[in-house]
């Protein structure tokens, strides 16, 4: 396996890390002046570059790698060497962290496309709603048994965790199989959207539930109706003003910064109205993803290029060069958020990763406690396989919603912030989703190779 890294990766891994170990050492000690932060996040965003393909190569998804160098980074305290603990507690570098959540999001948002949501069908709806409601009630009720002392508020955010799916993870198994139109495949994928819309609606009442310090009928459906009308509200309006805003900016300036710009802005001010309205931000920045269609951004750049090769477009090729052009154009918003979304989306996950405390596993109760909500993020997925009905094949569905991955940690991070989880509890959170994300690709492989030998049989057997 070590065979297939390219040559001299190792070896370049290996020394950066020991070239940032000894001045990162030496910051240690300091008052935490500008420049730390400036050290922290160079060595932050190489090793994460470095490990990320690591991980890859292993099997592995990109951000489990990042997650890894997380916990590696949070635990060298345990043989003696300081000089990350700082890290943890930084407002700065919490900031950066917090703002990489949000582009994430705006990410997932403009990777989106309204049109799909409102395309998807019955079997997609049931299994997302059943992936949500099961997950959490088998937190709420199973989870005190785990690890007993944790007040309401601990298991209902529990619960808000283990209801969360990574789609990520899964659609590229399904890819690189090439069961991406399977009928499985489909199902999972859109149900994973809808999961990720009422996972952030879930998540927006369980924070405000949090902050109230009180459970009632009338605070669930009031901040409930919040979350609706907030997404529904953001999404009618913005859906409404956004082209004619594009089309008003273009006239300005029809470059690539303004397109940036606007996007990131309108990411940002959604975020901080949901923050103002007592919903996570990230909420607002998926909101934010959902109002720019690529039907309306044509109007930057595309303009200019097509003036360019005018004379091109008017012969027959030239048909092939323009539809080329607005494919480039359609994605150009994606790709430009991807790219800031390097720097600031690995300082999250890193610094997911080191608030996890391996000391804390030293503690059995620690450790079944993680090994038994591991279960139960399973289990309650697997049941939202069944509900897909007949015709299709419901193991492959219900392990293919099973993954947590990047939303999973963002609910638990928002859990440690909120105050509602110690480090020992969200420590238990990341090995799940460690877990949930390590053990899905074999698995599923293998049940689609499975099938596929299954459905060559029967379509070879004589009638």
């Amino acid at each position: 396996m070590y065979s297939s890294f390219p040559r001299g990766l190792w070896r370049v891994a290996l020394i950066s890390c020991a070239a940032l170990l000894f001045p990162l050492s030496a910051f240690a000690a300091g008052g935490g002046v500008a420049g730390d932060q400036l050290l922290w996040l160079a060595a932050i965003l190489i090793l994460a570059r470095l490990f990320a393909p690591l991980a890859e190569k292993l099997g592995m998804p990109a951000v489990l790698g990042e997650l890894m160098l997380g916990v590696a980074l949070g635990n060298l305290g345990l043989f003696g060497i300081q000089g990350f603990e700082a890290i943890k507690t930084d407002t700065i570098i919490a900031f950066v962290a917090e703002l990489g959540a949000i582009i994430l999001l705006l990410q997932i948002g403009l990777e989106t496309r309204l049109s799909d949501l409102m395309r998807i069908g019955g079997k997609a709806t049931l299994v997302a709603t059943v992936g949500v409601a099961v997950p959490f009630a088998l937190a709420c009720f199973l989870g005190p048994a785990l690890l007993p002392g944790k007040n309401g508020h601990t298991w209902i955010f529990l619960g808000a965790t283990l209801a969360a799916t990574s789609v990520g993870i899964t659609g590229r198994v399904f890819r690189d199989l090439g069961c991406l139109k399977s009928a499985e495949a489909q199902i999972v994928l859109a149900a994973a959207v809808i999961d990720d819309v009422l996972g952030l609606i879930l998540l927006a009442v369980v924070s405000s539930l949090v902050r109230e310090g009180e459970i009632s009928f009338l605070l669930v459906a009031a901040m409930s109706l919040k979350a609706t009308l907030f997404l529904g509200a953001s999404i009618f309006i913005g859906r409404l003003l956004m082209p004619r805003l594009s089309r008003g900016l273009a006239r300005i300036d029809n470059a690539h910064a303004m397109l940036f710009a606007q996007i990131l802005s309108t990411g940002l001010f959604l975020a901080w109205l949901a923050h103002l309205v007592g919903l996570a931000p990230i909420v607002g920045a998926f909101a934010a993803g959902l109002l720019f269609e690529p039907l309306f951004l044509k109007d930057f750049e595309l303009p200019k290029i097509v003036q360019e090769v005018k004379p091109l477009l008017q012969e027959e090729r030239g048909v092939a060069l323009r539809d080329a052009l607005e494919r480039h154009t359609h994605r150009q918003h994606e790709q430009m958020i991807e790219h800031f979304g390097y720097f600031l989306v690995p300082v999250f996950f890193v610094l997911t990763g080191m608030q996890t405390d391996l000391s804390a596993l030293a503690q059995p109760e620690i450790l079944v406690a993680a090994l038994g909500i591991s279960v139960i993020a399973v289990a309650g997925k697997l049941v939202a396989g069944f509900a897909a009905g007949r015709g299709v094949n419901q193991w492959i569905i219900g392990w293919g919603m099973v993954p947590r991955g990047e939303v999973g940690l963002i609910f638990a991070m928002t859990g440690l912030q909120l105050g509602v989880m110690n480090e020992a509890m969200f420590s238990v959170i990341v090995i799940m989703v460690i877990l949930t994300t390590l053990c899905i690709p074999p698995i599923l492989a293998l049940l689609l190779r499975r099938e596929a030998r299954t459905s060559r049989r029967n379509h070879d057997a004589p009638l």
